[in-house]
């Protein structure tokens, strides 16, 4: 889909990936309109640029009004996510509502294009690097197993309600704003004790990262490059970084020595997966390849990072 002249609504569009897709957007001459209820984003955020609405996704009402015929089309980044839900229930449910209201919104209103983002964890313990058509998924977090029945729901509108649909399922994603993810939580802890830095399970987790600014460019031109009724493509880079050298790079960073001690076991969490590559051929293919490495991606994320939270 061509975005030039377009009208587009962003959800979450103050949250990390929101806030940077809906400034570049806006940067291109997109009208861009920002849907957020602000558990998790902060307004300032937001573009001057861009029409804000403050709203909840789960309220089928809310959603009804936000949606209207003047849309070409929704960037759904909206979620909950396990690092700030601790409601299972609740958090499964309200993704999913989320989706679901604004699938049937759309429909109702003739918009036809719906660009969501979802995550790695559908795939749950996988074969690296993991393709998009690897199967069966299974998730091993309530987090993936909402992304994955997102995924379920919005096959059904691209195939049987013409919502021509583009699925991106992320590495991880660093860059400013970021708050609970281990980059800025090791920035925390350094802070406060440069001495000694603890570390969920035992520094072995290997995983890609990815920077935001890529991330919204590979979105961009996804959408741009990739036309059948339902796309789905992987977003990350060919490299891996480990918690341990991502403790390593933000102390370098910090201009400080700690010692490391592991809390054991091969995971930081119930359901954290240890080892995540994601295959990027597909993308690649399309034309699209990430120019930073997984370890220099967390490097820039970091540096945002401490001059947001230390300096």
């Amino acid at each position: 889909m061509d975005l030039t002249d377009a009208t587009i609504l962003v959800t979450g569009g103050a949250g990390l990936v929101g806030s940077h897709l809906a400034a570049e957007l806006t940067d291109a001459g997109v009208t861009v309109h920002v849907a957020d209820d602000l558990s998790k984003g902060e307004r300032e955020r937001v573009p001057d640029a861009v029409t804000f609405t403050k709203a909840d996704l789960t309220d089928q009402d809310a959603v009804n009004q936000l949606i209207t015929s003047d849309f070409d089309m929704v960037f759904h980044l909206a979620a909950y996510t396990d690092t700030n839900y601790d409601d299972n229930r609740k958090l499964f449910e309200e993704n999913t509502e989320m989706t679901y209201n604004l699938l049937e919104a759309m429909r109702d209103a003739g918009v036809n294009h719906f660009a969501f983002t979802s995550s790695s964890t559908v795939y749950g313990e996988a074969p690296r690097p993991t393709p998009e058509d690897y199967g069966p998924l299974e998730p091993i977090s309530i987090y993936g197993s909402s992304k994955l029945a997102d995924e379920a729901l919005i096959s059904t509108y691209a195939h049987s309600y013409g919502i021509q649909s583009w699925v991106f399922r992320f590495a991880n994603i660093v860059g400013p704003y970021q708050r609970g993810n281990v980059v800025p939580d090791f920035i925390e802890k350094l802070t406060d004790d440069p001495s000694e830095l603890e570390i969920l399970g035992d520094g072995l987790q290997e995983k890609s990262y990815m920077y935001v600014d890529e991330c919204v460019s590979a979105m961009k031109y996804v959408v741009k490059h990739a036309d059948e009724p339902l796309n789905i493509y992987n977003l990350g880079t060919k490299t891996t970084t480990s918690v341990t050298d991502i403790a390593d790079i933000v102390s370098d960073e910090l201009g400080v020595a700690p010692e490391y001690s592991y809390t054991g076991g091969d995971r930081g969490w119930t359901g954290d997966v240890p080892k995540m590559r994601l295959s990027i051929e597909k993308l690649a293919e399309l034309g699209w390849e990430p120019t930073l490495s997984s370890d220099k991606a967390v490097r820039q994320g970091a540096q945002d990072l401490i001059d947001e939270i230390v300096k």
